[in-house]
């Protein structure tokens, strides 16, 4: 079992994912005296009589102000088997956005849910970006079971209706898990609770220290996004050149025979550098430097791969896009991609379709993708880039649309990455500003 969990929590806001997140942090013992000081403070401010745990958590003035949360707020903590870290994202369908970014790195996600309210709108978006990001474990953490009077036949009735939207996404039955909870009282979350004396599953602790975990993909073929090239020129290091990344799958070792690309130039691993000194070999997840046998021409953005599994190198991108910019996008647009270390200019060619979370249908060839909505779309790229299925790599399967005029984000982008549909939907287009794009399919033309 890995030592490290690393897990999002969603759901719509007013759900109590703060005070669900402050909990787990306070019962779990994680907090600091001061810290825990300061959150009695202001408990007591408010007139509260208890602490206000979701103060642990909402770290903007602004946040504790409204009592939301916006940004994504990650903390860490522990038990004795197991290390975590929590990424605690916004619940208001605006800041979906945000969720894209906590949850992308993802083992496993907690979809909080309220008692009162069930399956809603937001719960079913959130779930469908999970999906999209490839988090393979969900818990759905029936919130605030006690202001139903911790009624078995309400819990039954989310958790039944969220694995069947939860199962036509495509994930298993084994890999969702539901827990009656109540975060402000603490039921089921840590400690087993009295209140619930019908359900017999774990805590949503003891199921985060148990639940089995996806390791980093050690056994994928080896890919490697060259961050920077190392020329000391120095009379120690006279012909030292390295090239240093952040070991993306796989592994290397030296003797390993290796591919760069896109040039597709060839060589041989003869040694692997750290700051801590020499490996005798690398893996998914280690920041190294890679000396070579050959003196080739290598640059930040290329890719280093081992040869005979490498990924494709094309101009041609088809993508699917979680569109996370208020200004709509249509096709004709002009963007840049950044993949890995590697920006390149692009032009959207097409939209192929738009996905419908609530009823999991697509629209074809939608006249363009609004804030928070996912698309398929096609690009054409300024420049050869190498790359792999998101299914088959969620590092080296993802991408970056960026706006070239003020270098904002507009998309998190996914190689293919199709979601299971269960019947086509029908068009349906809205207006607005956009983003300025020509009418043409004209090539990109090249940069700088």
């Amino acid at each position: 079992m890995s030592d490290l969990l690393r897990l999002a929590t969603a759901g719509s806001v007013d759900d109590g994912k703060s005070t669900l997140v402050g909990r787990l942090l306070y019962d779990t013992k994680s907090v600091l005296a001061d810290t825990l000081d300061a959150v009695h403070r202001a408990s007591a401010d408010r007139g509260l009589a208890t602490p206000d745990l979701s103060l642990l958590v909402d770290g903007l003035r602004s946040e504790r102000e409204q009592g939301i949360t916006i940004d994504v707020a990650y903390r860490y903590f522990a038990t004795p088997k197991r290390s975590f870290v929590l990424a605690d994202t916004p619940g208001h369908v605006q800041y979906t956005r945000n969720t894209v970014t906590g949850a992308s790195t993802a083992q496993l996600a907690v979809l909080l849910v309220d008692a009162r309210k069930g399956v809603i709108e937001q719960t079913r978006r959130h779930a469908a970006v999970l999906a999209l990001l490839g988090v393979p474990r969900l818990v759905l953490a029936v919130n605030k079971i006690d202001l139903v009077d911790y009624d078995e036949v309400t819990f039954s009735r989310i958790a039944k209706e969220f694995t069947a939207h939860a199962t036509a996404l495509g994930y298993t039955e084994d890999a969702v898990v539901e827990i009656p909870v109540s975060a402000l009282a603490g039921d089921n979350v840590v400690e087993k609770s009295a209140n619930t004396p019908w359900y017999s599953g774990p805590t949503l602790l003891e199921h985060l220290e148990n639940v089995p975990v996806e390791p980093d993909p050690h056994d994928a073929p080896f890919r490697f996004p060259v961050q920077y090239v190392i020329r000391p020129r120095t009379a120690e290091h006279l012909d030292y050149r390295g090239y240093a990344g952040l070991v993306a799958a796989g592994t290397i070792k030296p003797g390993d025979e290796i591919v760069v690309l896109p040039s597709g130039r060839r060589s041989k691993v003869t040694k692997i550098d750290t700051a801590d000194g020499e490996l005798a070999e690398a893996a998914a997840g280690q920041s190294v430097t890679l000396l070579l046998a050959d003196d080739i021409d290598i640059s930040r953005g290329d890719l280093i791969s081992v040869a005979g599994n490498e990924p494709k190198v094309t101009d041609e991108l088809d993508a699917t896009l979680c569109w996370l910019a208020e200004k709509p996008l249509r096709p004709g647009a002009r963007v840049l991609v950044k993949h890995g270390t590697r920006t390149v200019q692009a032009m959207v060619t097409d939209l192929r379709d738009r996905f419908d979370e609530q009823t999991l249908s697509s629209v074809d060839s939608p006249a363009s993708l609004e804030l928070n909505e996912i698309g398929r779309v096609a690009l054409r790229l300024a420049e050869e880039v190498p790359l792999d299925d998101y299914s088959f790599s969620r590092r080296t399967g993802s991408f970056l649309v960026i706006d070239a005029s003020d270098g904002s984000t507009l998309a998190a982008g996914l190689v293919g990455a199709p979601l299971p549909l269960l019947e086509d939907g029908v068009e349906s287009c809205t207006g607005g500003s956009e983003i300025a794009a020509p009418d043409t399919h004209a090539l990109v033309s090249p940069g700088p």
